[in-house]
């Protein structure tokens, strides 16, 4: 195996005297490659939300890395993700987002499969007019299932299988948030955006994860919620972000705000943080609402940010969802300069990853950090093999 020549030691040292990830984790497929194994496949990444499939039978294809999945709805209520492919010939399975009325039929040769992933039908598998073989044993010849598990209605898939147990890799936060452990309502239509931006996935983990950007980026944000109102949170090895201690509701017309997660602290009053869980979700939580962005890749220079809204009740405000909406998507507009910049600047041959600052920029170093120790765990695998 020939290896990126990429050298992280520098990437591992102390904030202050640490430098960036270098250009080549942002531009070069070869590392792109890398890091979908290292750092991708090997942990637990958000795929999607359960919202996506909300009924029985819901079925939507997400193509994740180049790998096809399906995301599932089953008639038992289970959400599952499958590899969208028949397991006769490879043929993709489902094309577009649709209900299974039946089962999940291959266009090719119609070998079928329950919401579950059980192959229920092999036609003229045997010779015309004959639908069994002895070599073929449907029940070894399911569809195949991607190890997953939902936590904050993130639908969360570990590729390689071989990642502690979700509760394990992902203690640290659950902890940090125990007292939002309660029911999350998605908004629904009104509380869903996406957005296209040319940039590599990890410069929107490293601009969500800092506040230092606020009164430059985000004016109208900042004029109520002011740089020296934010501070750092870092876990290393698991997320990093910021909080602001002056989080303000936003109302409808008669002055009315959403109502309130129940039985939270009073810290949360004013208070409202936002974390990059690694490596590719992106949450906030306040007192009355809740967002996910599930950051999906599609390459080097391109990332895919899908933002989902949530609430206490299931039964809010539509016109206080729609604004709220636009409040949020104003400001995540807003950061797509600065990280579709960030990706054409990694294009300088003199840069070298750049000089953090130690009291501003400790969450995204924290990030690089972990990237750099994932992939360069996955080296050394690969060195002790050969």
């Amino acid at each position: 195996m020939t290896l990126p020549p990429t050298d992280l030691a520098s990437v591992r040292r102390p904030v202050a005297q640490a430098n960036g990830l270098p250009n080549a984790h942002y531009i070069d497929p070869d590392v792109f490659a890398e890091e979908r194994e290292a750092v991708l496949f090997r942990q637990w990444a958000g795929l999607a939300v359960t919202a996506d499939v909300p009924e029985e039978g819901d079925a939507r294809p997400i193509t994740f890395l180049g790998m096809p999945l399906l995301l599932l709805r089953g008639r038992d209520g289970a959400v599952r993700v499958f590899q969208n492919i028949c397991r006769h010939r490879g043929m993709i399975l489902v094309e577009e987002p649709r209900k299974i009325e039946g089962a999940i039929r291959c266009p090719y040769h119609s070998w079928c499969y329950g919401t579950d992933g059980r192959l229920v039908s092999t036609p003229h598998v045997g010779g015309p007019g004959h639908n069994t073989h002895d070599a073929i044993d449907r029940a070894t010849l399911g569809l195949i299932e991607v190890r997953s598990h939902i936590w904050r209605d993130v639908v969360w898939i570990n590729v390689s299988g071989d990642a502690p147990a979700f509760e394990e890799a992902m203690a640290e936060v659950m902890t940090r948030w125990a007292e939002f452990e309660k029911p999350l309502y998605h908004g629904g239509s009104d509380s869903m955006i996406t957005l296209e931006v040319a940039t590599n996935w990890k410069l929107a983990v490293e601009n969500y994860c800092e506040s230092y950007h606020l009164p430059w980026v985000h004016p109208g944000l900042n004029s109520y919620s002011r740089l020296e109102d934010h501070y750092n949170i870092e876990q290393p090895g698991c997320f990093s972000g910021q909080g602001t201690e002056v989080y303000r509701q936003v109302t409808n017309e008669n002055g009315d705000p959403f109502p309130d997660f129940d039985d939270i602290s009073d810290k949360w009053d004013t208070a409202a943080e936002y974390i990059a869980v690694y490596p590719n979700v992106l949450f906030g939580v306040h007192r009355d609402h809740a967002f996910a962005i599930v950051l999906l890749p599609e390459g080097p220079a391109k990332t895919v940010e899908h933002i989902h809204l949530y609430y206490a009740q299931p039964k809010t405000d539509s016109g206080l969802r729609q604004r709220n909406t636009q409040l949020w998507k104003t400001v995540f507009e807003e950061d797509i300069f600065v990280v579709e910049g960030m990706q054409r600047g990694r294009h300088a041959s003199g840069f070298d990853g750049g000089r953090f600052s130690p009291a501003m920029d400790s969450p995204t170093h924290c990030f690089h950090d972990w990237v750099a120790a994932q992939v360069q765990a996955c080296r050394d695998l690969a060195t002790a093999a050969e």
